[in-house]
């Protein structure tokens, strides 16, 4: 691939992994400072969700590099950032004391559910009490996808290899429409789970800065999904133009993986700014806030 480059492209590529290195780099040191630092109950969580960005990076800089193998890097990063946005959600919750601590703190309280991504716009919904069991159908809500995702990208591969399945077949009659639509109601779901318990737990976390965390979550999803899906069916529309001898599908994957490298290389400098602290059970009286208009919710 490189003897096909010219200069500034062979310029472009180095950069690109340089700054892949340098992401993966800084995790390690992140991780090192996390063992140390935390405790052992949020310890594989965070460095699990620290691991999010270089992760996504890393396989990019591999399908940039070898573009045979981007139906696999793609699927890689994939199935890691399923089993992220789960623990986030087991962050959030670990971040207010443990199930118990936060079952207490929001006693008699309720979630609202009309959030999004799913139900931004039904403001009609009721509000569901914090119980022990809204708490476990939430946990369910991203460990489905956790579970499910994986399952669907391995019926994927094994149906491609078999030349079932192409990625940019998006006829009724192939299994890639319904494998999509499938992926992306479960995507929808879990995300929804989440945005429902931040709602609930920003105020309380404000000073273990959950809002920046969360951001930064938001915006791995956005970029490794939305953006990617943007480029990928301009592509296959041929808006993006092709360049031989690339076609305009192959150069679509090369602009998605150039872009994630760099996007993701600045999202894991940043959020070593903000995992990069101490952390300790929800003591001190900044961190028990309440929400506006929480007290005034039950009689």
């Amino acid at each position: 691939l490189s003897a096909g480059l010219d200069l500034p492209g062979r310029f472009l590529f180095a950069t690109l992994t340089l700054m892949t290195l340098i992401a993966i780099l800084v995790f390690i040191e992140e991780a090192v400072y996390i063992y140390r630092k935390i405790p052992s109950s949020k310890r594989s969580i965070i460095i699990w969700i620290n691991a999010a960005a270089p992760v996504i990076s890393t396989t990019s800089c591999i399908g940039m590099w070898i573009p045979r193998s981007t139906m696999f890097t793609d699927f890689t990063a994939a199935i890691f950032f399923a089993i992220v946005i789960h623990k986030f959600l087991l962050m959030m919750i670990k971040e207010c004391g443990g199930q118990k601590l936060l079952l207490r703190h929001f006693e008699n309280r309720h979630f609202t559910i009309s959030t999004g991504p799913c139900c931004c716009c039904c403001l009609c919904l009721p509000r569901v009490p914090i119980t022990r069991q809204t708490l476990f159908w939430l946990k369910m809500g991203t460990f489905q996808y956790a579970v499910c995702r994986p399952v669907l990208i391995f019926l994927s591969v094994v149906l491609w290899s078999n030349g079932d399945y192409v990625l940019y077949n998006l006829s009724p009659k192939g299994p890639a429409l319904w494998i999509s639509c499938f992926i992306g109601v479960l995507t929808l779901t879990a995300l929804w789970a989440v945005g429902i318990l931040f709602r609930k737990v920003r105020i309380l976390l404000t000073c273990k800065k959950i809002i920046p965390k969360f951001a930064l979550y938001q915006f791995i999803v956005i970029l490794n999904h939305l953006q990617t899906a943007i480029i990928n069916i301009l592509a296959t529309q041929r808006i993006i133009p092709c360049a031989p001898p690339l076609s305009s599908t192959a150069r679509g994957s090369y602009i998605a993986q150039q872009l994630l490298i760099m996007e993701m290389f600045l999202i894991t400098v940043i959020s070593r700014v903000f995992y990069r602290r101490k952390y300790h059970d929800l003591e001190p009286p900044e961190c028990s806030a309440e929400e506006p208009g929480e007290k005034q919710e039950t009689p």
